[in-house]
């Protein structure tokens, strides 16, 4: 009788304690989309959006994964659906796609609550067939993270123009009497953004005045989908010689990269076999030789996880069918169910011919964008210039004049106040150079030259240098050391 009793109880705090974790789980998350039912049959599965902002789910527990995208997509509005996924990492942390055919509980092992992060699954090759506005929103805030995590690699040059869209996009007009490049630090666009990043992208920023918000997300993806690596789905994998190789999968075909070398493209139509079988990827391509006729090539690439193994050829099956076909590949019904050989896997959703032939109305005309989300802002007091070390360098030797004589040769040897000249003139504007360092107008007329011996404790009151020093500090310390090395 009391083992019953405390069997009983126990279960019932467990139980409390349950509810009272998917309560806490339910508000620190921004939505929370409830379901009918006790809490015993429910299950709360958390997603992460592409602005940043979460969304609970209550759902009931043998709920499959379509039940979840399809409440994602009804909150988020979203028509063009079929161009993201959710995605969830397992134990060997091994990204996967959910299943919208399987169950959630059979899918992702760890929870309760289910963690999962909505993500563009599909790359567009031509933007401008996203008809929503929303969607293509959705797709700069992917295109966005994947330039900051540094899996999208593009030159300085693209980086500045996608930021400055960006921006354009998010806050509108430059407007230099209240921004400059400070405020564009208070955003992150690349991994090792730095001033001359910032800058540089600031002066893009006042040429995309006018834009509007969507005309710049337009023009980012225009501009993106240029990138060599745009859209590109990697995967690490090892060949038959035990050398790294990566394969990513495009919407044209499956590109091969030894290292950062691209060194192959199989086309989707000359793929004739794809399969896998434990850690092993087997890939039979059709090419023509010299004399027109069609040979067959083996390829075999080894993964180091079965999951991941399959995971690659879920992937590579998915894009074949979204881009290659014009509709899903039909089960064959005539065959039995009991009776099977590999993976039932085959794609179920709507390839992409499909989604640009149809057209559905939105519940909303309008939707709300969410600000990024901002950093502290950089000081722009010591901008990097080519003067900042001879100015540094003086400021030492101003503070070394007044040391006692025992620790002025110490000071000199440490600090000098010579530095290296540039090799060619550098082109600056001189209301932009700094000024004196917040000296008294008596110390600027006790400055010490480096070549002087008498540097350890007089003062030097020649006219020349009093004009110095009310003139621009760094141009006088510029013209010292030009004296100094011609001598």
């Amino acid at each position: 009788m009391l083992g019953f009793l405390r069997r009983t109880l126990g279960r019932r705090t467990v139980r409390r304690h349950a509810d009272k974790e998917k309560q806490r789980q339910s508000q620190r998350s921004g939505t929370h989309i409830p379901a009918a039912g006790d809490s015993r049959s429910i299950i709360t599965c958390r997603v992460s959006l592409l602005d940043g902002s979460d969304v609970s789910v209550d759902l009931p527990k043998k709920a499959k994964g379509m039940e979840l995208f399809e409440q994602i997509m009804y909150h988020l509005d979203i028509i063009e659906k079929d161009y993201f996924g959710l995605r969830f990492m397992d134990s060997a942390q091994v990204a996967h796609w959910l299943d919208t055919t399987k169950s959630i509980k059979k899918q992702v092992k760890i929870g309760p609550p289910y963690c999962l992060h909505l993500r563009v699954k599909f790359y567009s090759s031509e933007p401008n067939n996203l008809r929503e506005e929303l969607t293509r929103y959705l797709f700069v805030l992917q295109l966005k993270q994947d330039i900051l995590s540094g899996k999208l690699e593009c030159p300085f040059d693209i980086t500045v123009q996608l930021s400055a869209y960006a921006i354009q996009a998010e806050v509108g007009d430059c407007d230099p009497s209240e921004h400059g490049p400070d405020f564009v630090s208070e955003f992150r666009y690349v991994p090792d953004q730095t001033e001359e990043t910032e800058l540089a992208i600031f002066q893009k920023w006042k040429e995309c005045r006018g834009q509007t918000p969507s005309q710049a997300e337009m023009n980012f993806l225009n501009k993106a989908k240029w990138l060599e690596m745009y859209g590109v789905d990697m995967h690490k994998v090892k060949g038959r010689d035990e050398n790294e190789y990566s394969l990513g999968l495009t919407p044209t075909g499956v590109l091969v990269f030894e290292g950062e070398t691209k060194i192959g493209l199989f086309f989707w139509p000359k793929i004739i076999k794809l399969e896998f079988k434990k850690s092993k990827l087997t890939l039979v391509v059709v090419e023509d030789d010299e004399q027109g006729k069609e040979q067959e090539h083996t390829f075999v690439f080894r993964l180091d996880h079965p999951k991941a193994c399959k995971h690659l050829w879920k992937c590579a099956v998915e894009h074949h069918a979204f881009f290659r076909l014009r509709g899903p590949v039909q089960k064959n019904s005539n065959q039995l169910s009991f009776v099977r050989m590999g993976s039932r896997f085959r794609y179920s959703g709507r390839t992409e011919y499909q989604t640009t032939k149809t057209s559905k109305p939105r519940r909303q005309v309008s939707f709300e964008r969410r600000p990024s989300r901002r950093y502290s802002r950089r000081s722009m007091q010591h901008r990097a210039n080519p003067f900042n070390r001879n100015l540094e360098s003086s400021s030492h030797s101003n503070a070394a004049s007044h040391k006692p004589s025992s620790q002025i040769a110490m000071i000199r040897s440490a600090v000098p106040v010579v530095a290296s000249l540039p090799s060619a003139p550098v082109p600056i504007e001189i209301e932009n150079l700094p000024r004196s360092p917040g000296l008294h107008q008596s110390v600027k007329r006790r400055l010490p030259r480096a070549d002087d011996p008498r540097a350890a404790g007089c003062t030097l009151d020649s006219p020349a240098l009093a004009t110095a020093a009310n003139r621009n500090y760094t141009e006088f310390v510029y013209e010292h050391n030009l004296k100094n090395a011609a001598q």
